[in-house]
């Protein structure tokens, strides 16, 4: 077992692990650890734990330090810098004349590199671009093509729901999500229905899809035959929440179908899986691309 801390950089972000080289740390502390970009100032989300060395990522990069008021205050002008940083980038995006939108400026604690954050349709030769940013603050600067799921992570708003998109809130990644958990959990297959801000399907179709995966298997589906105290049928329709399911018995089949619980009925062959046709998957492709 090898002693680590978790640490974040961003307020809402992936929590990496780090060596705390036998400190201790609370949480919420600001500490200086080495990554692959340099010095960077992140706060403490996990304090000291034991994990498994092969859960592990190596190299396990060290603490150096807690962080200082003169780390804390470089923080404070990094952020002062980011913002004139931004404004500068687009005036010589709009001076080169390129087809790009600015997302976000980075600066790296120790100065030594500038991260540009832009959104594309497609390629963009930024080379000129890059030249003349490079001129201007003296540092090397890189620029990072990100897809519109990111681009809302950082720009943050609010959802269809009227709260704080996931993401910029209190999602660290994005987890996958498909037109089929769509479908199981019984939503209209109508793009301005089940996408969200930044055009693709919305991240909380995830948070309850186990547990409608478990409700599936236990309910009879659409197609099945089934016995129930009036007789045999055939399952017409079926809502996975309430468990209720109606039938149209062999009896009487020109009759209303009777409604019963899954708990009352015996399933002798279940229906067919949800499955998302060609038709389907062919009109929503847009929004199901990361």
């Amino acid at each position: 077992m090898t002693e680590v801390i978790g640490v974040r950089f961003k307020e809402v972000g992936k929590v990496y692990t780090f060596d705390p080289v036998g400190q201790k740390f609370q949480k919420g502390t600001s500490v200086i650890v080495e990554t692959a970009r340099g010095l960077e100032c992140g706060t403490v989300i996990d304090t000291n734990h034991e994990v498994a060395e092969d859960k592990l990522v190596a190299p396990l990069k060290p603490i150096v330090r807690a962080a200082t008021d003169a780390d804390l205050k470089r923080v404070e002008d990094n952020a002062a810098r980011e913002k004139k940083a931004f404004k500068i980038c687009e005036e010589k995006i709009r001076k080169h004349e390129l087809d790009m939108k600015l997302i976000d400026v980075e600066y790296t604690f120790d100065n030594k590199k500038i991260l540009f954050y832009f959104t594309a349709d497609g390629r963009v030769d930024f080379r000129d671009l890059v030249k003349d940013l490079a001129a201007v603050f003296k540092t090397r600067i890189e620029l990072r093509q990100v897809g519109v799921r990111d681009e809302a992570k950082m720009v943050g708003g609010l959802g269809i729901c009227g709260r704080p998109l996931c993401c910029s809130s209190h999602l660290c990644d994005f987890q996958p999500v498909s037109i089929k958990m769509a479908k199981e959990q019984g939503l209209s297959l109508n793009p301005t229905k089940i996408s969200g801000t930044c055009g693709r399907l919305m991240c909380c179709l995830k948070y309850e899809q186990e547990s409608y995966e478990h409700l599936i298997r236990i309910t009879p589906k659409v197609g099945a035959v089934v016995d129930t105290k009036e007789g045999r049928g055939t399952v017409v329709d079926t809502n996975l929440i309430s468990g209720q399911i109606k039938v149209c018995l062999d009896k009487s089949p020109d009759a209303i179908p009777a409604t019963f619980s899954r708990r009352q009925v015996k399933t002798i062959r279940d229906g067919g899986r949800v499955s998302v046709s060609k038709a389907e998957r062919e009109a929503l492709k847009n929004i199901e691309k990361d």
